[in-house]
């Protein structure tokens, strides 16, 4: 039986931080990747998929083992192989080890990715209110702090290695500090099921929220820097500001949410959040100058905080399937947006506009917002 209090929280926010910290060390290593193994665009792009790739293979497997062997086991584990993997991305010397490198930190992430949230469901629950948009908060922090201390350690002239097992480093540590009060046992009934569902009724509905909502995000990381400088004609060397204002504003989003949640009800804020999602797709495309298609990604920020973290709790309480499939099965979709997203984009846009392709993201946005009563349903 698993105790859950104050310790539990704190640690599943550790889990969230170690994984964001994990997350971030990759994207200020591509352009070193690039030179060391002298890459081509095409090349770069098929080894970037590895990393995707490696997520979606283990995702749906994670949700078996955390009913079995329960959440401390699978996030302690995963979290070591991301430490020894995580380092390797700097020096991988051929561009097939990389793409292995890349493939294997995407299954360990993905791992520890699904197995903490899945801990997020169960302490959750039993705490009786709402904090799921906290431990998201604490990834998109993590975040921050990997990508600014990589920045910081490469502009001070550290190498790429030492610079990657830095933050391999701050993992561990992070994973140290909240393996004891991590969740030892998995839920009796969860442990005596099944070992697959296939996911079905509510968690399909939920997992197609997520995979919008994921497609968006993803867009955003991939796009925001060309609408800016090609639609909007900002210098390309402020190109990156979409994206931090759309990060920041999500960080803000998701650390104030769970009070949010509390006060207005989850149905509410998803419909908020979608309503606000898109109106800044719409706001961004439609603006007559930079500065305001800025406050249009601070928008999308806003409204996809709460988005996912109320779509997860869902999954970890609707009854049509074991939590920890259910969320094993919504992660692998969201994931699936994620790699899906940059691609469809670029085929609209090369078949229409950049502006077209975000204007749609934005009636996804609003599908969200119309299904908000029952994607953010406690029971299904």
């Amino acid at each position: 039986m698993n105790h859950v209090g104050p310790q539990q929280r704190l640690s599943t926010r550790l889990a969230f931080l170690a994984a964001g910290l994990a997350m971030s060390a990759w994207a200020p290593l591509v352009p070193f990747a690039k030179t060391r193994l002298a890459l081509g665009e095409a090349e770069l792009g098929l080894l970037l998929l590895c990393l995707g790739a490696g997520s979606l293979v283990a995702m749906p497997v994670t949700g078996i083992l955390t009913s079995r062997y329960g959440c401390r086991l699978v996030v302690l584990i995963s979290g070591a192989f991301t430490c020894l993997f995580v380092p390797g991305l700097a020096y991988a010397p051929t561009p097939l080890l990389l793409g292995a490198t890349l493939f294997l930190v995407g299954a360990s992430i993905g791992t520890l990715d699904v197995a903490m949230n899945v801990q997020a469901v169960i302490v959750e629950r039993e705490s009786g209110g709402s904090l799921m948009s906290g431990f998201h908060g604490l990834f998109s922090v993590g975040g921050f702090i990997g990508a600014g201390l990589m920045a910081l350690m490469l502009w001070a002239g550290m190498t790429p290695t030492a610079s990657a097992a830095v933050v391999a480093a701050l993992v561990a540590l992070s994973l140290i500090l909240c393996a004891p009060h991590l969740l030892r046992e998995p839920d009796a009934a969860e442990r005596d099921g099944p070992l697959f569902v296939v996911p079905h009724g509510a968690v399909i509905f939920i997992g197609a929220l997520c995979f919008l909502s994921f497609l968006a995000e993803g867009a955003i990381l991939d796009w925001s820097a060309l609408l800016l400088t090609v639609e909007q004609g900002l210098d390309a060397s402020r190109g990156g500001l979409g994206y931090a204002a759309f990060a920041i504003a999500m960080t803000i989003g998701r650390l104030t949410g769970d009070r949010v949640v509390r006060a207005l009800g989850g149905k509410r804020v998803l419909l908020l959040g979608g309503l606000c999602g898109a109106a800044g797709f719409f706001l961004s495309v439609l603006a007559s100058s930079a500065p305001l298609a800025l406050v249009g990604f601070v928008l999308i920020g806003l409204g996809a905080s709460n988005v996912v973290p109320i779509l997860f709790t869902a999954a970890g309480n609707q009854t049509s399937m074991p939590a920890s499939l259910a969320i094993a099965a919504v992660t692998t979709l969201g994931y699936a947006g994620i790699l899906a997203g940059p691609a469809m984009i670029g085929f609209v846009a090369h078949v229409s506009s950049l502006n077209l392709a975000f204007g749609g993201l934005g009636c996804f946005m609003l599908l969200i917002a119309a299904s908000a009563r029952l994607g953010a349903a406690r029971k299904a």
